[in-house]
Order: C-alpha cells, then sequence, then structure tokens
C-alpha cells in the first residue's frame, strides 16, 4: 500500500474507442467511422479514458464512445487470450505514459 494510501501506479487499460468523421480524420474514403483498439495507461481506467479522448481530439478525431476492458491482470482473469505483440504494446503504453493505437477497423455502410 502507498504512503499517504492513494494507489498511484499507473496501469495500462484496454478500450475500444468508435470514432465518427470529421475532416481532416485520415480515415479512408467512403467509411462512416472507425473503432480503435487503444492501451492507455493511467492510474484508474477513469483517467485513461480522459486522456485517450483528449488526444484522439487532438488527432482530428471525433470519439463516440469508449468501452473498457480492464488491465492485463483483469483481462486474463477473464480467460481473454493476450498475445506477446499486444503485451509489448501495453509495456510500450506504460514505460511512455502513452496512448497507443494498435488496430483501427473502419467502418462502411453495406
Amino acid at each position: 500500500m502507498a504512503k499517504s494510501g492513494k494507489v498511484s501506479k499507473q496501469q495500462v487499460y484496454t478500450l475500444l474507442v468508435q470514432i465518427g468523421r470529421k475532416e481532416g480524420d485520415g480515415l479512408p474514403t467512403g467509411a462512416t467511422g472507425a473503432a480503435l483498439m487503444v492501451y492507455a495507461s493511467g492510474v484508474d481506467e477513469a483517467e485513461a479514458v480522459r486522456e485517450t479522448v483528449a488526444i484522439l481530439k487532438q488527432a482530428d478525431t471525433a470519439p463516440l464512445d469508449v468501452t473498457g476492458y480492464g488491465t492485463l491482470d483483469e483481462r486474463l482473469d477473464e480467460g481473454h487470450d493476450i498475445s506477446d505483440d499486444e503485451r509489448a504494446l501495453m509495456d510500450r503504453a506504460l514505460k511512455e505514459n502513452a496512448v497507443i493505437v494498435a488496430q483501427m477497423t473502419p467502418f462502411f455502410d453495406g
């Protein structure tokens, strides 16, 4: 337990962010939006979400919804299969105190 009684250790959270269209967002022509798999560091999931949304807005995207999947340990407890590549990106997010977009899947009508 931390001396102050507060948890201050950064952790990495897995987030799924849905984004809409915005001029200059870099999404493919004809896309209606996208889903982003993100690894974000924070002292809690709320901070990781706030940081992720702020960074995505700075990157000229339009975040619409964020779903949290928890920390590495929480995901393992739920039986998620986590690849070495995913673990490496999570480690990088933690070391760099960063938000890392691991995957982008554009949405198209029809």
